[in-house]
């Protein structure tokens, strides 16, 4: 397959490449349903897409469905479950190709699953691999501005999340679900979608709530239901998932033991608690918005924050309004390597910094830059590391991987200043 896509390259005209490259995936969407026998049509299926919210919410389903007494299947970008088999997702992709995700499903078949759970991003989208998925139901987050270079314009981003939603409308499935976000303003398309049951959901609609950096509350059908996930964003997150979860006969109660289980999603505002005095956490933020959110959820301390802003290559619109976001929003700022990629890391640090009106401390080497954000943190403080989440690697020029984990290193400097107090 990947000959072929090499020749188809080389032999079609570039104006109708990008058309002719399309129909190549759609083609790889459809052989692999056939292949592994169309199992959507056999297991219930949960796509969730948007800009921000993704992992968290497919992980709150999951955990919802769970506490039901279901047996889930989940694909995502922190991990790939099958039943009790998890394994962390390591691909670096969050919906895989090449008959990857019909593989899964039959998978998930064949170990008699009830529930699939996939999130569904718009590069996934562009390459047909939300195809042929026979969706159930599906979960609209929230839109902002994201790889816009890939895609060509912002307008092209949405269009390609979109389409996610018409694969709802095409699905054989019934009765066929779209929760979107109310709030959002990209909800109004979502919301007209040509389906049997059409839920907006707010966090005004669930009043009284209140978030801060411990958690938060809200009421759902007649529960109120309290969360430890920091931030009104998570408390949204919490919210998309209890309305498709009621909307597939989970009852309130089970939705509010399944959410007030859960103290933390790996690389999503996750806390790494080793016994420390202040608060550590690891988090995915790498577009302006979820910066944002999460220096918002914790308003109320003083933070010194971690950063790198996007990976080389990509998105570089961002990087400047990323470091000015976490100018205005944090006490301490810390500029470390994440992903350059081909592109010189020096340089992409310098274009963060562009906007920030104070000096940042640059540390290139990110432990390095974890290390001292822990060595000057006071009882009460807040250190955010944000940008990689569950990135399993550095990715440096010519393909090179360093392998690397925000949480394990931050957790093994934690371990090695207690062992210095002593």
């Amino acid at each position: 397959m990947r000959a072929l896509k090499k020749l188809l390259e080389a032999i079609v005209p570039k104006p109708l490449l990008p058309g002719t490259l399309s129909l190549y995936h759609l083609f790889l969407a459809w052989i692999g349903a056939i292949i592994f026998s169309h199992p959507a049509r056999k297991i219930i299926v949960i796509g969730v897409t948007g800009t921000k919210g993704k992992s968290s919410t497919t992980e709150l389903l999951n955990a919802i469905f769970e506490e039901s007494g279901k047996k889930t299947a989940l694909l995502n970008s922190i991990r790939i479950k099958i039943g009790k088999n998890s394994q962390r997702n390591l691909l670096r992709m969050t919906m895989p190709g090449r008959f990857f995700i019909q593989k899964f499903l039959s998978g998930a078949v064949e170990a008699k699953c009830d529930v699939a759970i996939i999130e569904m991003t718009s590069e996934g989208a562009r390459q047909h691999r939300h195809r042929f998925l026979e969706l159930n139901a599906l979960v609209f987050t929230n839109l902002a501005p994201e790889h816009i270079e890939s895609h060509g314009s912002y307008e092209n981003y949405a269009n390609a999340k979109f389409e996610i939603a018409r694969e709802l409308a095409r699905s054989r499935k019934r009765p066929r679900i779209i929760a979107a976000n109310a709030n959002d303003k990209g909800s109004a398309r979502y919301l007209s979608l040509p389906v049997e049951t059409i839920l907006p959901f707010s966090l005004p609609g669930c009043a009284p709530w209140s978030s801060n950096e411990r958690g938060g509350h809200f009421n759902f059908g007649g529960q109120d239901i309290r969360i430890k996930l920091p931030g009104e964003f998570s408390l949204m997150n919490a919210l998309s998932a209890a309305t498709i979860a009621l909307a597939l006969n989970v009852s309130p109660d089970v939705i509010k033991h399944a959410l007030e289980k859960i103290d933390k999603i790996p690389g999503r505002a996750e806390r790494i608690e080793e016994g420390q005095d202040f608060t550590v956490v690891v988090d995915y933020a790498h577009t302006p918005d979820s910066l944002n959110s999460l220096y918002k959820a914790y308003d109320n301390v003083r933070k010194i924050c971690v950063l790198g802003a996007t990976g080389g290559g990509r998105d570089v619109w961002k990087r400047p309004v990323m470091g000015a976001i976490a100018d205005r929003e944090c006490d301490i700022v810390i500029l470390a390597n994440e992903d350059p990629y081909d592109e010189d890391p020096r340089k992409i640090i310098d274009t963060v910094a562009k906007q920030m009106k104070r000096k940042p401390e640059i540390i290139m080497d990110r432990r390095e830059a974890i290390r001292h954000a822990l060595t000057i943190a006071k009882p009460g403080d807040a250190v955010l590391i944000t940008g990689k989440g569950t990135d399993p690697c550095i990715c440096i020029e010519n393909g090179k991987q360093i392998p690397w984990s925000d949480a394990n290193v931050a957790r093994e400097e934690l371990k090695r200043l207690s062992t210095r107090a002593v």
